[in-house]
């Protein structure tokens, strides 16, 4: 019986020591096409050419932290939506939490580098997609008004109108989705 408490027992260390590893590399900016879509109030999807996420790790709690998640977009009502995050690593997997969409997402059966992330994403509605991206740069967290932005079509004034916020002063509600709609 001592021999079993012993394997178990250092079987969990070697997993947190997993973990701790893993949220080391992950800390940072990383880039690239996550295949992510946006579902505006009038059922119109838009399509982000790039995304960025960033983990910042919580000094307290080592393999666990927040950031941000951002998607760019062109040809839609908006360049970007924007979103807070809280993400952990549990057993090898990654956990997001996304504030602004109160969703969650989990990275499995990923490689991990210095530079370079790929591996699969999968939502709680059961969405999953393959991604790659690149480490590119540490957090800045100055640079976006969280929610969404917009630009204004100057040949149909007007038409593009979305402000970032509605007339009554609340933010529209927008459904991140992942992967390309069939």
């Amino acid at each position: 019986m001592a021999v079993i408490a012993m394997a178990v027992m250092s079987f969990t260390l070697v997993s947190c020591d997993d973990d701790d590893y893993i949220a080391d590399t992950l800390w940072g900016v990383w880039e690239g096409d996550m295949q992510v879509r946006v579902e505006d109030y009038y059922g119109n999807v838009y399509y982000a050419y790039e995304t960025e996420i960033a983990f910042d790790r919580d000094p307290y709690e080592y393999a666990s932290g927040s950031g941000y998640w951002i998607d760019y977009y062109r040809n839609a009502p908006w360049g970007y939506y924007a979103s807070h995050i809280t993400w952990t690593v549990t057993n090898n997997r990654i956990n997001i939490y996304s504030i602004e969409d109160d969703t969650y997402y989990y990275i499995y059966d990923y490689n991990l580098s210095d530079y370079y992330f790929s591996g699969w994403l999968e939502s709680e509605w059961g969405d999953y997609i393959q991604f790659r991206m690149t480490k590119t740069s540490a957090p800045n967290w100055n640079d976006f008004e969280w929610g969404w932005d917009y630009w204004y079509d100057n040949y149909y004034p007007g038409y593009y109108n979305y402000g970032t916020r509605s007339d009554n002063g609340e933010k529209p509600k927008l459904v991140r989705k992942i992967g390309r709609k069939e």
